[in-house]
Order: C-alpha cells, then sequence, then structure tokens
C-alpha cells in the first residue's frame, strides 16, 4: 500500500476552482479505492496561494509518505527529502498567453513558480501530450521527465445522476460549460450562435471574469431570449443540464485537457469543439473547427441539429471512448507514473 499526499491551493468550490478540484478529488478517491491512502493538503481560504506554499514546507517536512503530489504550482517549496511529483493540470504560462488584464499577470507570475516547481521534481505528470510540449517549451525540461496521464471521470457516479435526471420538453439545446475566461471562446461560440435561424436555445453554464461581457454581447445581439446564462450549478442540476442538451459546444482556444467533454461524452452528447492545444486528444469523436472560425463553427452546430443519425452516431462513438478515462484506469496510470523508487 502506498501512501501519498496531494498538495493543492486550487478551491474545493468548483465555482472557484473549475474543473481542477474535480480532477484531483475523483483521483484521490479512485486510488483509495484502489487499497491506498491519500491525504490532501489544501489551501485555506484566508491563505495566499504563495503563503500556502510556504507555510506547508514544514508541516511537510514532518509528514511520513510515498510521495508528495504536488499540483501546478502547488508543493513548489517541499523540502527535497519527499520524493516529489509535479502535477501539471494546466501548464500556466500557455493559459497566460490567451489571458489579458490582472489574470495574465497573476498567471504569468504563477507560472514562474510553476517552472520552479517541475524543475525540482523527481517526476513530471501531466495529462495530455499537448500539455507535456508546453511544458518542454515554457519550462525548459527533459520531454523524458514527463508522464502523460488523462484526467479522470467518476463514470459511476455519473451514469446514477444521469438514470435519475428528470426529461424535459422544448426546444433543441446547445450546451457548454466553462470556467467563463477569454480563452474558452465563449464569445465565439456567442457570435456563431447568432447565425443560427433554428428555434435552438444556448444554456451557458459557469462562472468568471468574463460573464458581464459576454451578457452584454449576447444582448448586442439580441440572443437574450434565447441565451441562458445559468452561473455555477451544483452537481444535479449539472448532470440535468447535460441530460437535457442536444449538442454540447466549446470552442476553446486553448486546453490542457478539458473534463467537460468528458461529462458531454459520458452524457452522451455530440460535441463541437476547435481543432487546438489537447482538444483533439480528448474528443476522438467530434465535429472540431479551428478556433475563433464563426462561419465553421455555426456550420457545424446547424449540422447536428438537423440530423438526428450523425447526432446518435457521435454520441454513441464517445459513450466507448470515455471508459478510457474511467476513474479506476486512470489511477492505475497515476500510481505506475510515480518511480518505483517512491
Amino acid at each position: 500500500m502506498a501512501r501519498l499526499i496531494f498538495v493543492t491551493g486550487t478551491s474545493s468550490s468548483v465555482a472557484e476552482g473549475s474543473g481542477t478540484w474535480v480532477g484531483i478529488s475523483v483521483l484521490r478517491d479512485a486510488i483509495v479505492a484502489l487499497g491506498h491512502e491519500v491525504e490532501i493538503i489544501s489551501r485555506p481560504l484566508n491563505v495566499s496561494r504563495l503563503g500556502f506554499n510556504i507555510r506547508i514546507r514544514k508541516t511537510l517536512r514532518s509528514l511520513q509518505a510515498d510521495a508528495v503530489v504536488g499540483f501546478d504550482l502547488d508543493g513548489v517549496f517541499a523540502p527535497r527529502s519527499l520524493r516529489h511529483i509535479a502535477a501539471i493540470k494546466g501548464v500556466l504560462a500557455d493559459e497566460a498567453r490567451h489571458e489579458r488584464g490582472v489574470n495574465r499577470i497573476v498567471l504569468a507570475i504563477e507560472a514562474l513558480l510553476e517552472r520552479r516547481h517541475v524543475r525540482r521534481a523527481d517526476r513530471v505528470i501531466t495529462s495530455s501530450n499537448y500539455s507535456a510540449g508546453q511544458i518542454v517549451k515554457f519550462y525548459g525540461i527533459d520531454r523524458e521527465k514527463i508522464a502523460v496521464v488523462p484526467e479522470p471521470i467518476d463514470l459511476d457516479a455519473w451514469q446514477r445522476a444521469l438514470s435519475e435526471a428528470a426529461r424535459e420538453e422544448g426546444p433543441p439545446r446547445i450546451l457548454t460549460v466553462a470556467h467563463l475566461y477569454p480563452r474558452k471562446g465563449v464569445d465565439t461560440l456567442l457570435r456563431a450562435f447568432a447565425n443560427i435561424s433554428t428555434t435552438a436555445t444556448l444554456r451557458i453554464v459557469g462562472a468568471g471574469p468574463e460573464r458581464n461581457r459576454l451578457e452584454h454581447l449576447a444582448q448586442t445581439l439580441g440572443l437574450n431570449a434565447r441565451v441562458y446564462f445559468l452561473g455555477h450549478l451544483p452537481f444535479r442540476d449539472l448532470v440535468a443540464e447535460y441530460r437535457n442538451a442536444t449538442i454540447f459546444a466549446l470552442p476553446t482556444e486553448q486546453e490542457g485537457f478539458g473534463i467537460v467533454f468528458l461529462e458531454a461524452m459520458a452524457s452522451g452528447l455530440p460535441i463541437v469543439a476547435t481543432r487546438v492545444a489537447a482538444v483533439p486528444e480528448v474528443v476522438a469523436d467530434g465535429l472540431l473547427v479551428d478556433p475563433g472560425d464563426e462561419p465553421a463553427l455555426t456550420q457545424a452546430i446547424e449540422k447536428l441539429l438537423g440530423d438526428t443519425n450523425l447526432r446518435e452516431s457521435l454520441g454513441n462513438a464517445g459513450r466507448e471512448c470515455v471508459k478510457q478515462f474511467a476513474a479506476d484506469v486512470v489511477a492505475r496510470k497515476f500510481l505506475d507514473a510515480i518511480p518505483s523508487s517512491a
């Protein structure tokens, strides 16, 4: 039996921490189910991320574990006496390029700490070949030091929740789920949706700094009656949105992996996304367009809305594809990626 310590400064509130906390907690539960021990050390809400990492150094020195797994920049100051794994969910230096203003500055500063983190670690684990390449590019480490292990999804929990969600009547629904940052491309989706002449509605789940701007854009495009900004939803309500959607669409400009694509596949939804970053690694069966290409995005959505057989075919293919990301499968791969001397 292995004993691992997970270190994360990501909020356990999904509304604040996006999909990162979901991925960490699902992985933790799956490793525990395999008979191992995992302790999570997370950041208190009243402590800065930098302060958290400085303070836990002393705590980690006093703990006994086979390995410390620090997510993203967290664990950057872990004592060298412990076997140390840097688990990179999203390459911060890459994300910073697609942001602006304060968010870009914060990400750029955090990327310096993440760079130090991966250089000090005994092994780096990341979720896609794309992210592995970006780590090499921005942080200058040897590719052989990096193992690729995808994000997990708790398929049992999703299947149970989907079976319990009520079916609702109404016009076709296009669903997107994202933390509302510029790089998620929701503005592109709104402009593409404005050119769709059917009665379909667009439902946007998520919170973030772009929400006010996106709501204003929807109003400017005359979409108020057809676009719904739902904010952050609890799990059951989120599952109900997937259950009642017709299409899942996310024209992201940068994605280190994309747990929401796994959620869409588990729900049997056809996916429209972008041919960029890690998306083609995750979405093997979907309609992919170039980022920012509004006419192509409109065409892809209209094609799916008008073709029931294609929607069913892509949805079924997604249900099969997502099985490789089942939590128990990914947990075994994650444990295998940790050096045997840990």
